[in-house]
């Protein structure tokens, strides 16, 4: 099963440095989620990350960063609906039901699914499916390997993802929560808390 990580929304000192060394510990796709921010943030960031990891990342915001930088791809979500009308390329996006899943999911290389659980980096925002939904999901063939789970995975629940039929399992708040960039010296919670999604996610 894949493991995609998101970014922070904001960016913040030793975040190319994190990343580099996620994507050396064998992070599949990362998702560059910076919404709101001026795209040279998102430049300079890119520019700091090795260049043979860069067709590991997925933008969601200024898509000509996906030519510029020769990433994945882009992904589509409520404040970027649209690709660029002669984008070629890998697409992602973002669905937040069961039915919304089914009918998109055959125009994507991918999709989102979420809330799976309650979110652990966005306030109030609660997962929406029961197990037994999302048990008919993979019986009806809705949730396959084109379908990402996002939504408050962590250690204790992501083997239940992996058991759903999830093609992959999407992280946020519980990679991050593990860095105080404010008072952390180093990163290396982060990364020895990845090795061990990482080996529940194989």
């Amino acid at each position: 099963m894949k493991l995609i990580v998101v970014t922070t929304p904001t960016f913040f000192v030793e975040e190319d440095k994190i990343i580099t060394a996620l994507f050396e510990e064998g992070l599949d796709i990362l998702h560059l989620r910076k919404p709101e921010t001026p795209a040279m943030y998102s430049e300079r960031l890119l520019t700091l990350i090795p260049e043979k990891f860069h067709r590991r990342i997925v933008t969601h915001e200024h898509f000509y960063l996906k030519e510029e930088f020769n990433l994945m791809g882009i992904h589509l979500n409520s404040r970027n609906p649209k690709e660029p009308h002669d984008y070629a390329g890998h697409v992602s996006c973002s669905c937040h039901s069961a039915e919304e899943v089914k009918n998109k999911k055959h125009f994507y290389d991918y999709v989102f699914m979420s809330p799976i659980y309650d979110s652990i980096s966005k306030v109030n925002y609660y997962s929406t499916y029961t197990a037994e939904e999302l048990r008919q999901a993979q019986k009806d063939k809705i949730i396959d390997c084109k379908v990402m789970a996002l939504g408050g995975i962590n250690e204790e629940n992501i083997i239940e993802i992996k058991d759903f039929g999830f093609g992959g399992a999407v992280v946020l708040g519980d990679v991050w929560n593990k860095f105080d960039a404010c008072a952390d010296r180093d990163y290396l919670a982060v990364i020895e808390h990845f090795k061990k999604l990482k080996k529940l996610a194989d």
